[in-house]
Order: structure tokens, then sequence, then C-alpha cells
């Protein structure tokens, strides 16, 4: 052991997870110093790892685990694990759980440095909140989770230096949900007509741009999350991503049905209510898009549907990207835009990759 060593531990190996490993390959090519060790790596099934905290192969690591027959640390024990080592330890947790985020605290608490793209851990309770930060300013360990919001895209790091470098941040708005940007610019594109609505969402589907069931994008939370990270980043001490107004797009008649795909054969039931919106947009030249905004000076946070100018940027979007503009005192009336892909594994796990830079540095 020498503290020239710095351990990786990786919870989920999933999409993001698999990207992610072949970047950390990568990452410790170019940067042999320190060192960096994967030490332990778990699904939710299996797991990898040793008393002695030997080195595992990055390359071959998916193929060991997928053969292994140890099963997960509880996560105390895993904290007990990586706080017990005689190097820094750095948690990678690739999940979207809230046990994991739940646990952060125990983590953090003992020295073990986080990074994440799980939306949970910073858009659940405010307390849960407070307490990461707490336990990170007291053990000296940091945290970094860019990639729970815009995935690569710089949007958390961004308004960071936006609010401790001194500037005012006075509004924030955009598209942040690849699934939403992706249906919103084929159903109501900015010159055409665009498809059925209910036709956009099954194509989007299929084309996996949705989880498995749409309403879990459909209902608005996802932006939801990402809107209450954004808004206590600015400093505004949002309770939950349900404290505010959500317009979900799911029609009441179909919030209970059983299944994803009963979800979608009756959807074209309800096409009429959403053409109706775009036909009331377009009698004033506008589009409708799916949209999140914080205006911090009234503390109003909102997710739902509004109508842009064709020429408004947020109108303008191709594909299932996103767009976030941060409206500041010091950019004026322009504001400052980043806009890019927002979904994805290899992007989400650059995020996360650059995030771990940031720790070791």
């Amino acid at each position: 052991m020498t503290s020239k060593q710095v351990l990786i531990a990786i919870i989920g190996a999933g999409g993001v997870g698999k990207c992610f490993l072949s970047q950390l390959e990568v990452l410790a090519r170019k940067r042999p110093s320190p060192q960096l060790s994967l030490c332990y790596i778990c699904t939710s099934k299996k797991a990898l790892y040793s008393s002695d905290y030997s080195a595992i192969a990055t390359d071959s690591a998916l193929s060991t685990l997928g053969s292994s027959s140890q099963t997960p640390l509880e996560l105390p024990k895993l904290a007990d694990y990586l706080a017990s080592a005689q190097s820094k330890a750095i948690l990678i947790d690739n999940t979207s759980s809230q046990d994991v985020a739940d646990a952060y605290p125990q983590f953090l608490s003992r020295g073990v440095s986080i990074v994440t793209p799980n939306k949970k851990a910073f858009s659940g309770s405010y307390k849960l909140w407070q307490d990461i930060f707490a336990a990170a300013a007291e053990s000296g360990a940091k945290v970094y989770h860019e990639s729970s919001v815009g995935a690569g895209l710089p949007v958390i790091s961004t308004l960071k230096d936006l609010v401790d470098t001194g500037d005012e941040v006075t509004k924030i708005e955009g598209v942040f949900s690849g699934t939403m940007s992706f249906l919103f610019n084929s159903f109501a594109p900015t010159s055409g007509s665009g498809g059925k609505w209910s036709v956009e969402v099954k194509k989007a589907k299929e084309l996996g741009y949705t989880e498995p069931d749409p309403r879990d994008d459909l209902n608005g939370l996802d932006v939801a999350r990402k809107l209450t990270i954004l808004a206590r980043l600015a400093g505004l001490p949002v309770e939950s991503p349900t404290s505010f107004p959500v317009q979900s797009l799911i029609p009441k008649e179909l919030e209970s049905v059983s299944s994803g795909d009963e979800f979608l054969q009756r959807l074209p039931e309800f096409d009429s209510q959403m053409e109706e919106t775009k036909a009331a947009a377009e009698k004033e030249g506008k589009v409708v898009r799916f949209v999140g905004s914080i205006d911090v000076a009234t503390k109003q946070v909102k997710v739902g549907l509004e109508k842009f100018d064709r020429s408004h940027p947020i109108a303008a979007l191709k594909g299932s990207d996103n767009i976030i503009s941060f409206y500041t005192k010091r950019y004026g009336s322009n504001p400052l835009i980043i806009q890019g892909a927002g979904a994805g594994g290899e992007v989400t796990a650059m995020g996360v990759t650059s995030d771990l830079i940031k720790v070791l540095s």
C-alpha cells in the first residue's frame, strides 16, 4: 500500500457502469499517478472484492464479476471496508438507488469521497441534502454529482462557478429531459406538422428514448428531480421534487392502468387533448415544449408545458438534446446557455469520470 494509490469502489455495472469502466481504464493509463486501483465492484446480486484490497483488472472486471460467487457487502459493511483501507477511497455509485443514496453520509463522514449520477441523493428530502454536505465538510471527503443533471453537460459545475464567484442567478430555464426533448421536437416541430402524440410516444419507446414504462418519463418527476437539485444549488431550500407544481402528461384515466404496454395501447384515445394544446400554440405562431424553470427572486419552481416563439433557442432544439439557460446579473439580458446531448451511457459516464478527476486533483 502506498499513498500514491487511490482505491475505487463501484456500485452498479449497467449501461453507465460499463461505459465508466472503459473510461476508467483509459484514465488510469493517461494518469499513472496516483495509481487508480479498482478494489470493489458489485451489481445488485454479485460482487467482486478481496480482504487485502488487491486490484481487480478493469478490462476483465465485468466477466469476472459475472462468474463471481460473492454477494454485495451491506452498505455499512462496505463503508467499514473502504474506511479501513490504508489508501484514500472513492465510491462510484452508478445506480439510481434510494438506499445507496441514504447511506452517503455514512461514507462521507468516514473520509470516503463519492462520485455519482444518482439523482435521488440530491433531490430527495432536504434533510438528506444537508446531511450529505455536512458530512463532507466535516471529514474533508468530496462529493460530486455533475451527471445527476444533464448527463455529461457542465450544468452543475457552471452553476456552482456562478454562485461561488458572487454572480446572482435570477432565473434558470430549460429542457432537462432527453425523452421530452425528443417527443416535442417530433410532435411539434418548428417547421412541418409533426406526428400524433400517441404515435410519437410509441416511437420514442421503440427507439429506447423512454423508460420501459413511458409513464415514468411523462409524469415529469425526472425533470422535477433535476430542478430540485439546481434550485438548491442556487440557494432555494426546496423541500422535495413534489413540493412545487409539476404537470404530468399522463391522462388521469391512464394513471392506474397496470402496464406500460396497456398505457400505450390506450393513449390514442387521448390524442385530441395534446392536439388542442399544439393548435393553441400554433395560433400564436408558437410551439409547445416541456420545460422546467426556477425563478430565484420569487422562489418559484415549476415544470410543465410552455409556449415559445419558433426562433427561441428552446424551440430550436434538435433530437434529444437538453438546453439549460442561466439568467444572471453578470450575463444581463442574454442568458448563458448550455446545450447538447443530455442522456446516454457514454456522456453520463463522462460526467462521472470528469468528477473523478476533480476528486483526484
